[in-house]
């Protein structure tokens, strides 16, 4: 697919200017943060009455652990997770404008935000500099393909901070040599992991399974870290586990956990944070090189043995013992909340354990009335539904922009909760769907959704009319509403088949069974 370069250079940098990033470039989009209620609340089935309050956003404090200047600049209580998100929100908007994969290539990303990439043998890897008032990635063309993609995706996660074009001109680039410069490392391979095994990337959720050989299978297979393989899977598998990073610091003599992230079905508290220290006794210590790998069960996390899983990776610069990844297995897979899909009618959901249902559908931010596909059907049944949103549309005008949710009552016990996703409407070269804002719906639904004790039901959203893919919408529903701990049925129309995409997983139907 060619790419039309400086429209969507154009877009991009807007959006990347408005996550922080110092890339001089004009204002343009902002998601909005608004949770939009019926004006007329006596619409509302009686329970439903009082909406639920916005949620104000406060600085967080930052725990001691973290000290970089630039991670500080995050603001943020779970770097890890802040970084994740930043990372997620570019490549998401570049798969909108039709960065595609796998492979994901990072060299094209870093061309679609102006930051030049440049071949330098003298380089070890990759390094960044700030030059005129632009970024400039140069990189050891000699070096490994693999090895490649994963350094450009590292320094483009160095964009990320918004200190970094100052960080860059203050020491020319990063060097790893100050003492808590991992922190920033750790978190833009983070980041390099979010740009080379994007949201999507993998099949459905439901036998993969988080080991140490699925990993170096994948590796091998497809050519991306470890970590990145890691955390992709970490954040799909039906299996309760969970999985930590760590490295080996020189202070202290022992190895020290960098982070650690957990599946979507995992709601223990487990004593093991960032900077927790590993015991001497722990075999992390075993992988004494790349590469390396060891099986035992341990308690030093919870008190209790459980099956554990270390692999060594590359070291930070400057150190010399290898990085350890961790897989901690909890229990078996669990029954879980999950998509449910079904054969039927979304207007017509079925009934569940609980009070209340919600359907949601995507519209797009520029129309004040509802057009062809699954928004017809619900106009036709509930025209109601329709003249309360043209209603809203046209006196709140400014509040139809993407990442709204207007919610209105149908009947009782049955909300339509209207998800502003998609950016225009009628025939476009490239898909309307707009990912970041549907996570931000969606997240916002899975508040209102667990306030009013409500199931979710919807068709397969953003991926009809706005021409999105359905295996990056699967995953984001997942990551949102089922990771919060709600069911979610989707309902395919008896005789139709699911829309296809471009978007491709990382393996086909041939090679799906090595893996699982």
């Amino acid at each position: 697919m060619k790419l039309k370069k400086r429209s969507i250079e154009r877009d991009l940098l807007s959006f990347y200017r408005h996550r922080g990033v110092l890339i001089p470039t004009s204002a343009d989009e902002v998601l909005s943060a608004e949770v939009v209620f019926s004006k007329e609340q006596q619409e509302l089935p009686p329970s439903l009455a009082s909406p639920p309050a916005i949620k104000s956003r406060k600085a967080h404090r930052h725990p001691q652990f973290w000290t970089n200047p630039s991670v500080l600049t995050l603001n943020a209580n779970d770097p890890v997770e802040a970084i994740t998100r930043k990372a997620r929100e570019v490549v998401l908007r570049a798969i909108e404008q039709g960065w595609a994969g796998p492979p994901y290539d990072p060299q094209q990303l870093a061309e679609l935000l102006r930051i030049k990439i440049v071949p330098d043998a003298a380089v070890v890897d990759a390094r960044i500099r700030w030059n005129n008032g632009a970024f400039r990635i140069e990189f050891n063309p000699l070096r490994p393909p693999a090895r490649t993609r994963f350094s450009l995706a590292h320094e483009i996660g160095h964009t990320l901070f918004s200190d970094c074009s100052a960080m860059v001109r203050h020491r020319g680039y990063h060097t790893g040599t100050v003492k808590d410069e991992w922190q920033l490392e750790m978190l833009c391979n983070v980041a390099a992991a979010e740009i080379l095994m994007p949201v999507g990337s993998l099949p459905e959720p439901k036998e993969l399974k988080p080991t140490v050989d699925a990993i170096l299978r994948f590796r091998k297979a497809f050519q991306v870290s470890a970590e990145a393989i890691l955390l992709r899977l970490i954040r799909l598998t039906t299996f309760s586990s969970s999985a930590f990073a760590a490295h080996f610091d020189n202070d202290v003599g022992q190895y020290r956990i960098d982070y650690i992230v957990h599946s979507p079905v995992f709601h223990e508290e487990v004593p093991v944070r960032p900077g927790t220290i590993i015991p001497n006794d722990a075999h992390a210590r075993d992988c004494t090189g790349i590469g390396h790998t060891f099986h035992e069960n341990e308690s030093w996390f919870s008190g209790v043995p459980r099956p554990i899983e270390y692999l060594g990776i590359s070291p930070y610069l400057g150190q010399i013992l290898p990085r350890v990844l961790g897989i901690i297995k909890w229990a078996d897979p669990l029954l879980t909340h999950s998509i449910r899909f079904e054969k039927g009618d979304a207007t017509a959901p079925h009934r569940s354990s609980l009070p209340n249902r919600i359907i949601a559908q995507v519209v797009n931010d520029k129309a004040i009335s509802w057009g062809p596909g699954f928004s017809q059907a619900i106009r036709k049944k509930w025209p109601q539904a329709q003249r309360d949103f043209t209603e809203w549309a046209q006196t709140h005008r400014s509040e139809l922009k993407l990442g709204a949710v207007r919610v209105t009552g149908l009947e009782d016990g049955l909300l339509l909760a209207n998800l502003v996703a998609q950016h225009g409407y009628g025939e476009s070269p490239k898909p309307r769907i707009r990912y970041s804002a549907l996570e931000h719906c969606l997240g916002q639904l899975a508040d209102i959704a667990m306030k009013y004790q409500a199931s979710v039901h919807m068709p397969r959203i953003g991926s009809g009319q706005a021409g999105g893919s359905w295996q990056i919408v699967d995953e984001i529903i997942r990551q949102t509403l089922c990771a919060s701990g709600l069911d979610v049925t989707v309902y395919d129309l008896p005789g139709s088949k699911p829309n296809r995409t471009e978007q491709g997983y990382l393996f086909g139907p041939i090679l799906h069974d090595q893996f699982v």
